[in-house]
């Protein structure tokens, strides 16, 4: 308080004109209507600058919020498509009076931790078992396939790449349904390699390819990419066919992990069949 009163003795004079200043300013804007409309404008110029900067940070401070919401957005429309559902109708019977039985579900996850130049590429997840993710789940994004997950704990996940050499993909080439197996072979990040398509099978740059179905991992028809280059040998009767991957690996942040409700059947069966 002591210094107070001493910076103002100091100082009084000049806190004196600072106030009559003041004061005259006041008189001229309220009392002369030009001076009033200038002031009004420039402080509304002035305020609706400050206004727009505060907005635009904090439209950034909030993106991963935002993003984090449309990708539970997506995952809940996922769940909703038609390919998220299995046909319960034959020629003779329907069964729970409901012509569709949900086969897949969409939960979403964060990527924590991400590598693309290794040979064996792993991917962390911030969700694990208490969210309701499992080994051997499928990883996608929009865009397509991202990978498989791997191992889980209890918050977490680690999802083999499919930027891993140790990684196989059924897949098939969308306009004639032949399929094959998609891997890495740990060079472009951006390429695979589609294996085991017959040499006679017709096949032209820009053919989309998409899962095949065949496993319980991944729903039939989601993107892995678009053919790139066909390479041919003449002592091979299958083509090499060289794919540009639908996801850039260096830019995921947000995925959607797909667990099939009827994969124990399955597997149960397909291994019955095999004993």
């Amino acid at each position: 308080m002591k210094n107070l009163l001493h910076f103002i003795v100091r100082f009084h004079f000049t806190i004196l004109f600072i106030v009559f200043e003041l004061f005259c300013l006041l008189l001229l804007v309220n009392y002369n209507n030009y001076q009033k409309s200038q002031f009004l404008n420039s402080s509304n110029s002035i305020s609706g600058g400050i206004y727009e900067k505060v907005s635009s940070v904090t439209d950034y401070l909030s993106l991963a919020k935002t993003n984090e919401e449309l990708s539970r957005e997506n995952a809940k429309l996922n769940n909703l498509l038609g390919s998220s559902f299995k046909s319960s109708v034959d020629s003779s019977f329907m069964y729970s009076d409901t012509l569709y039985r949900q086969q897949y579900i969409y939960r979403t996850a964060k990527i924590i931790n991400n590598s693309v130049n290794k040979q064996l590429n792993y991917i962390t997840l911030n969700k694990g078992r208490i969210h309701g993710i499992e080994s051997d789940m499928g990883v996608v994004t929009a865009n397509g396939v991202v990978g498989v997950v791997k191992s889980v704990s209890e918050n977490y996940s680690s999802v083999i790449s499919l930027l891993n050499s140790r990684i196989k993909i059924s897949a098939k080439i969308k306009k004639n349904d032949y399929f094959g197996s998609l891997s890495w072979d740990g060079k472009d990040y951006r390429k695979a390699l589609l294996l085991d398509i017959p040499f006679h099978v017709q096949v032209r740059k820009g053919d989309t390819i998409v899962t095949s179905g065949f496993s319980s991992t991944f729903p039939e028809g989601l993107t892995l990419g678009i053919i790139d280059e066909v390479l041919t040998s003449s002592g091979s009767n299958f083509q090499e066919v060289k794919v540009l991957l639908s996801n850039d690996f260096k830019s995921l942040s947000y995925v959607k992990v797909i667990g099939d409700l009827l994969k124990e059947e399955r597997i149960e069966l397909e291994e019955g069949v095999v004993e």
